[in-house]
């Protein structure tokens, strides 16, 4: 049975610490996508620039000096493995587009769980935006119920000050029995 009929699972954990923020837009980068396809940086890149119509702005870009230097700082290395130029970062797209250009079947498949990954990351970044607005509407009802609070103490306050500042008034009605009662004709 030939290696390639395999289906590779590579642990989504693994997949997922190699999504980086880069531009406020989620990538991968060239040298990781090469490690998870089985194919080298340069032989990706290579296939990259034969179908480079294939690949827009908004599906690939090279990272500029501060990023990369950045993302050297991020992982805690000095230099890049020998690197001579600046890494490509894939978006989804990108990767997507990948799929179409290698065609073995470790790639087609790495491609497909990378694409669920990603379209968990955005499912997990809704429900955290959900979860976030609904943070804020309760925040905004215990605003609101504060400044209530407050103004129901305030109005105890006055009443509280225009009973201490009452001029005591004669009483009317009944009386204690115990006092004497004159008629008066």
């Amino acid at each position: 049975m030939a290696t390639e009929n395999r289906v590779v699972l590579i642990p989504d954990e693994i997949i997922s610490n190699k999504i980086f923020l880069i531009r406020e837009v989620k990538v991968m980068l060239d040298k990781d996508l090469a490690e998870l396809y089985g194919v080298s940086t340069g032989n990706l890149n290579k296939a990259v620039k034969r179908n480079i119509k294939r690949f827009p702005e908004d599906f690939m870009f090279q990272l500029k000096s501060e990023e990369f230097e950045i993302l050297k700082f991020q992982f805690g290395t000095s230099s890049w493995g020998g690197t001579r130029s600046f890494p490509y970062a894939f978006t989804e797209q990108g990767v997507a587009m990948l799929s179409g250009i290698l065609n073995s079947d470790r790639a087609i498949n790495v491609n497909i769980q990378i694409m669920r990954i990603f379209t968990r990351i955005r499912q997990m970044l809704t429900d955290t935006l959900s979860i976030k607005l609904e943070i804020e509407e309760i925040k905004k009802k215990l605003h609101n119920q504060d400044k209530n609070i407050e103004i129901v103490f305030s109005y105890l306050d006055e009443l509280i000050t225009k009973q201490e500042d009452q001029i005591p008034r004669k009483r009317i009605g009944f009386k204690n029995p115990t006092m004497k009662i004159e008629l008066v004709n």
